[in-house]
């Protein structure tokens, strides 16, 4: 007979503050990767959250402007963003949508918010470290509508939409990424108890942006073992094998996990390569007309 494996409950290992940067051409937006405090969260490179209910904190967009070696990947929340690439892709995400782009060994590409006719414009931009194998892979893009993302509804009220990953057995739209990333969207009610198998060795984060929920290595009947995070608010788990969180109140999240790559990266703006001849490559290639292959 085997033995049973018992599951490893993550803890919050640190709970990260994010701060407010201005980006593009003038967007203000809430960045919690990619800050003094914390850098960079293997395979994860950058986390922003914007929105606003001011457009002049976001109507001057991100004019056209390259990247190499990242994949990123906007998910909206409410809003319009009309974007276009030197690939030929163009159009507009809204509520729900994703655009998830590999820029790999080059793309130019801008994204210009609109004015929302009610609501706020929001959503999250993360970007993703790709392996050196990979940095200079053909670019491609990919754009899924809310109404191809799963969302599995539990009858004590939990939301969960799937963009990457699997949550029930059910595979997330997005696939075949390297980083064989998860990317949920959660939302418990009060009283819900949420539970997700996530990889050892991989890396997993969770950004709370609506309510507060409790985190960690703890019972349901033993809450003050585990750690209560409030909106808005980036948690590192340390290592283990499962997710739990629990709210006394409402609670929405994002859980992100990667695979690390554990290589070195140099970074200069929108370019994340492993050397300082591969960044100074790519700004030669960007000045000599030759950056997108």
């Amino acid at each position: 007979m085997g033995v049973e494996q018992l599951n490893v409950i993550r803890r919050v290992a640190d709970i990260i503050e994010p701060i407010y940067v201005i980006e593009g051409a003038g967007v203000r937006l809430r960045r919690s990767i990619a800050t003094r405090t914390l850098d960079y969260l293997d395979p994860f490179l950058l986390f922003d959250h914007f929105g606003s209910e001011n457009p002049a904190d976001y109507l001057a967009g991100f004019p056209m402007h390259p990247h190499r070696a990242i994949e990123t990947v906007t998910y909206m929340l409410g809003g319009h963003v009309d974007h276009k690439d030197s690939m030929g892709n163009s159009g507009t995400i809204g509520k729900g949508d994703v655009q998830w782009m590999t820029a790999g060994s080059g793309i130019l590409h801008e994204e210009m918010p609109k004015e929302p006719e009610e609501g706020i414009l929001e959503g999250f931009q993360l970007w993703v470290n790709l392996p050196a194998k990979l940095k200079m892979t053909e670019p491609r893009y990919r754009g899924l509508t809310s109404l191809q993302i799963p969302e599995v509804k539990h009858d004590d009220g939990i939301k969960v939409k799937i963009i990457a990953g699997k949550f029930d057995g059910i595979e997330g739209a997005v696939k075949e990424i390297y980083a064989d990333p998860g990317y949920l969207d959660v939302s418990i009610p009060a009283g819900g108890f949420f539970e997700q198998p996530v990889k050892q060795g991989h890396t997993a984060f969770a950004y709370v942006f609506e309510g507060e929920g409790i985190f960690g290595d703890f019972h349901i009947d033993l809450l003050d073992k585990g750690k209560s995070v409030s909106a808005t608010k980036l948690l590192i788990f340390n290592d283990g094998d499962l997710i739990i969180a629990y709210t006394r109140d409402h609670v929405r999240f994002l859980l992100i996990s990667g695979k690390p790559l554990n290589e070195p990266i140099v970074r200069y703006g929108p370019f994340v390569m492993n050397t300082s001849e591969e960044i100074e490559q790519a700004l030669k290639d960007l000045q000599n007309g030759t950056f997108v292959k």
